[in-house]
Parts: structure tokens; sequence; C-alpha cells
């Protein structure tokens, strides 16, 4: 590729970044073409669904999206911006279900309803 060559803007000297060609002194910049707005509202990764879960007496899952729950591999607890008008407080339940598939359940306690964010 040849080296950039010169031309005069508005009296100062500036590099072109295309090199000339055919006779053109400079090439115009033309902006890409925009992206639909189906193809940018794709969803957000990850987020939650809502889950028809069946809980046991202690809270744990037994069934999850009419699916038996085979183990309960952890459990852990979040609690967020508890200093605000909407604080976060769910209690988090990774689980693998019978069909060998695992899944992150939670049931958030302030709308007292169950999610899934992976899997079922």
């Amino acid at each position: 590729m040849a080296p950039a060559k010169t031309a005069l803007f508005a009296g100062a000297r500036r590099t072109l970044r295309r090199p000339l060609r055919r006779g053109l002194a400079w090439e115009p910049w033309v902006p890409p073409r925009s992206i639909p707005s189906a193809a940018r509202s794709a969803g957000r990764v990850n987020e939650p669904r809502s889950a028809l879960v069946e809980p046991g007496f202690d809270g744990t899952p037994r069934t999850v999206n009419r699916q038996a729950v085979a183990l309960v591999r952890e459990e852990w607890h979040v609690v967020e911006r508890w200093w605000t008008e909407e604080p976060v407080r769910r209690r988090y339940f990774e689980v693998v279900l019978e069909g060998g598939q695992n899944t992150v359940v939670f049931r958030d306690e302030e709308r007292g309803a169950w999610f899934t964010q992976r899997g079922a």
C-alpha cells in the first residue's frame, strides 16, 4: 500500500485515511447502515423467567416446571439495595433435575414468586 498522501482542508494539513484513487482527492466517510431495532432488542442474557416450583416443607424446591428435582447442589441468599424503596431479597437454589439438567431457581421474597435463570 502506498503511503498516505496529504490534502488541505480549511487551511490545515491533514493526512487522508485512504490513498488517492482514480483522481479523487478524498473519499467521503459513509456511516454503516443502521441495525434494525428487532435485531438490537434480542433480550438480556440469562434474564429471569417465571417458574412453576413446588417447595418442600423447608422451602427447597421439589419440582421445577413439573420436573422432579434430583439434587439441590447449592443454596444462597442475596440481599441488595435494602436502603432503597425497591430492595432485593432472594433465595437461590442450584438444582439438578431428574433428566440431568442443571438449573438455577430463586424465590423473590419481596414478590413471593419463583423464577428460573438457566435451563428449565
